[in-house]
């Protein structure tokens, strides 16, 4: 049975929908933005005194001038875990761009990243950003970061993984261990979910691995962050744990500098602090409590840490030169290697209704492809007027214009709505091979930075992608998965407008004039999965303790350090490496700080 949390309206957009980005158009922020911000920040009161987390508080509340032993820049998947450890035994300070996700109806079993990016209000838990290569994205702006907004789906990345970052691999189980215990769940696993696993099976991705978190070949069901009421639970329950003596999170804070200066007798900058600004535009101050084994650590994810190192002058001379900004150090590799792992995927209709569901199965190929699922009755319908702008993953990148997007929702309200039920089956490459680049568009630190991903640059990509969408044929070919297809086309046909469908909805089979290869296929079709990374590698950025080179007091911890994604999905080990840095920090020599 699926989640009773799940509804229609928003799961229609999860991962693969059509309508992909989809975002209703507001009004600009005017002069009753003080107003509104005013009401938000009461609402948000009256839920940090229902949850007990009366350490959150609001920007504007923040003193102009404080003090910490660390500061932790993003209060997301990596830096909540990460803050709650380190205020077992230090006083630190969270700061977080978003707002709170508690009572936040933007943050719950029912909305995604996908449907976050329907509200461009600057108190969206999303922010939309289109990259460079025409792809529509999204990063998280909530406490708790994409644990917020993702699927749910939990799964650790893998031995070789794990020994190739050079972590201490006791460490990091105990670590995975701390995130299980919180806020990880064994889901009830729906019909056309167990269709998917045994479709997977008999197209030979095997074995059969059950239930398990550990990333292994084969097929197998994982973990989930949604209860069995199908409540969603996020890296901001971590803190929960957190000394409410120690820590303090200041909420739409966004960090526009780090501070640097020199220190007698080194020959490296030091970073002493960071300055926010409140929603208000009132500049705070925070600078560290006795420098040395203080520290200001960013864990403000793939394009935030990148884009705050530039922001401070650690990056590439020139580039930063080009806006005005002073080099502190020449760092060129800050913001290069950045990549996100393309995803394709395909609607699957079926004759019989379908229960919702988020992804749960997932086939782990030798090839270098993941195979997974979601699956809902009326995917994809928009159901509202004024959705104007998105992707269609029947088009290029680059056609996915707003015009073609109006087109797209006018057609499909008039369809069947027998035409909708179904489910998606996607496919994501390891790695990948192919990598961009993070630059920053102007120094203002509320705008995204300019990104390019550079999807399937790289022809191994492409080939893991024809290898994966064979698969998915197989799966769809297949007896387990039978009773959730129609026989052939013509039985399609007679149940809607197959055609119309087609224009919008990527189909298998595919129709007889689309004679594309599949290698093409995949570049048109390419979509994201929300598991962009890089930016800040081990080795040219940061060093093996993620401290940054070439300054001290100032570490990254976050999927910027990644080179490849770990896992199937890799928000598991995001967490587990907030819980393994803080603990690593400590062992290093900690000092106690004074009760608030």
């Amino acid at each position: 049975m699926a989640a009773p949390g799940l509804r229609g309206s928003s799961v229609a957009l999860v991962l693969a929908a059509t309508v992909l980005g989809s975002f209703y158009l507001r009004p600009a922020v005017s002069q009753q933005q003080g107003q509104g911000e005013e009401a938000a920040g009461e609402e948000e009161e009256a839920q940090r005194q229902r949850y007990n987390f009366r350490f959150v508080r609001h920007a504007r509340d923040a003193p102009l001038v404080s003090h910490y032993n660390y500061i932790v820049v993003g209060g997301g998947t990596a830096g909540c875990p990460l803050a709650a450890t380190l205020s077992e035994r230090s006083r630190v300070l969270l700061l977080e761009r978003g707002g709170y996700p508690y009572g936040n109806r933007n943050v719950s079993s029912e909305y995604h990243f996908a449907d976050a990016l329907a509200d461009t209000s600057p108190r969206s838990p999303a922010q939309r950003f289109v990259s460079e290569d025409g792809v529509v994205n999204a990063r998280a702006r909530v406490l708790g970061g994409g644990s917020c907004l993702n699927a749910g789906f939990y799964t650790r990345a893998s031995s070789e993984y794990v020994r190739a970052a050079g972590w201490d691999a006791r460490l990091v189980n105990a670590s995975y261990r701390w995130v299980e215990r919180e806020l990880v769940f064994r889901p009830d696993v729906p019909r056309w979910q167990g269709a998917l696993r045994e479709g997977l099976l008999q197209a030979g991705v095997t074995p059969d691995n059950g239930y398990t978190v550990d990333h292994v070949p084969g097929t197998k069901i994982g973990g989930t962050i949604f209860d069995s009421a199908g409540r969603r639970h996020t890296a901001a329950d971590f803190l929960r744990g957190a000394n409410p003596r120690r820590l303090t999170v200041f909420l739409h804070a966004t960090v526009s500098q780090v501070l640097f200066r020199r220190r007698e007798g080194s020959a490296s900058p030091v970073a002493y602090g960071v300055v926010f600004t409140d929603p208000m535009g009132v500049q705070h101050r925070v600078y560290l409590r006795g420098v040395g084994r203080s520290e200001v650590i960013l864990a403000a994810g793939t394009l935030g840490s990148p884009q705050l190192l530039m922001l401070s002058g650690v990056g590439p001379r020139a580039h930063l030169e080009k806006h005005g900004v002073r080099a502190v150090v020449d760092r060129p590799m800050v913001g290069q290697g950045v990549a996100d792992n393309p995803m394709n995927s395909v609607f699957v209709p079926s004759p019989v209704p379908v229960a919702l569901s988020l992804v749960q199965v997932v086939g782990v190929t030798r090839f270098g492809s993941f195979i997974e699922g979601v699956s809902g009755s009326q995917f994809g319908i928009p159901l509202h007027s004024r959705r104007r702008t998105g992707q269609l993953g029947t088009l290029p990148p680059r056609e996915r214009t707003a015009e073609a997007m109006r087109r797209a929702a006018e057609v499909m309200r008039g369809l069947d709505r027998r035409a909708f039920r179904g489910g998606f089956i996607l496919e994501k490459i390891l790695g990948p091979l192919s990598t961009g680049h993070v630059e920053l568009r102007s120094t203002d630190p509320h705008a995204n930075p300019a990104v390019t991903f550079n999807y399937f640059r790289d022809p191994r990509d492409v080939e893991r992608c024809v290898r994966g969408i064979q698969t998915i044929e197989r799966v769809v070919r297949s007896r387990a998965f039978s009773r959730f297809t129609y026989a052939n086309a013509t039985a399609m046909d007679v149940a809607f407008d197959r055609a119309a469908l087609a224009k919008f909805l990527n189909l298998l089979p595919r129709h007889p004039r689309d004679t594309r290869p599949l290698q093409q296929y995949c570049r048109d079709t390419v979509m994201t999965i929300w598991h962009y990374h890089g930016g800040c590698h081990v080795g040219p950025v940061v060093d093996p303790d993620y401290r940054v080179i070439g300054v001290a007091g100032l570490r990254v911890v976050d999927s910027s350090t990644f080179k490849y994604s770990p896992g199937t999905n890799p928000q598991a080990t995001v967490m587990m490496l907030g819980r393994y840095m803080g603990l690593k920090i400590q062992e290093e020599g900690w000092r106690p700080g004074p009760r608030n």
